[in-house]
């Protein structure tokens, strides 16, 4: 049978067909009925299927990321705790509020001691964050190049945590004269204290 000939077929009258043209009629009306069900019924299933097997595929990884850290957590912790006894130990390394002036004068010293002459020593105000303070002090001194690297080394060796940063070294003197003005920000830190963290804390 053509595709003409079932677009031509009266389905009131299909009892009077012959039976070839009945059995073909029928099974193109189960296909029809069929795909017309699967249509309303599982398409949008499927949809939802799409989602949970890519949900399904989330949580897989999640489970696999959480049993990695569960497998390696008495090795995290064991971590953690040198951490916490590294940063004590750099915490003790901080000058407290008190040594602060100390430092500054230890600063100076190391300059002077190298024969340096300063022509700028300006700590700023301290910048506070959740646990410490920093001062920066803004820094300008001239000598042999010799002689502020080794003014470099002996800030680095202080007993306390003293940054250089922000360093530009220029001629100074007359032309043929060994001299440099050093210019740089020279960084200190220390702890903040109990009431100052409460103080911080505070809304």
């Amino acid at each position: 049978m053509t595709l003409d000939e079932l677009r031509q077929i009266d389905f009131k009258d299909l009892p009077n067909l012959p039976l070839g043209s009945q059995i073909v009629s029928l099974a193109g009306l189960v296909i029809l009925i069929l795909g017309l069900a699967y249509y309303a019924l599982f398409s949008g299933m499927q949809d939802e299927i799409n989602l949970l097997q890519a949900k399904e595929i989330q949580l897989k990884e999640n489970y696999i990321d959480k049993k990695r850290q569960a497998v390696n957590l008495s090795a995290l912790e064991d971590q953690l705790k040198q951490i916490d006894v590294s940063f004590g130990t750099l915490l003790k390394q901080l000058p407290t509020k008190a040594e602060m002036e100390a430092l500054l004068t230890e600063i100076n010293q190391a300059g002077i001691g190298r024969g340096l002459q300063f022509e700028l020593f300006r700590p700023s105000g301290e910048i506070k964050s959740d646990h410490m303070a920093s001062l920066p002090i803004q820094i300008r001194l001239s000598g042999s190049y010799a002689d502020l690297a080794a003014f470099v080394n002996d800030v680095s060796q202080l007993s306390r945590i003293v940054t250089i940063s922000d360093i530009s070294l220029t001629p100074a003197g007359k032309a043929g004269e060994d001299r440099l003005t050093l210019q740089a920000t020279a960084k200190t830190y220390r702890a903040l204290e109990a009431d100052e963290q409460i103080a911080k804390a505070a809304p």
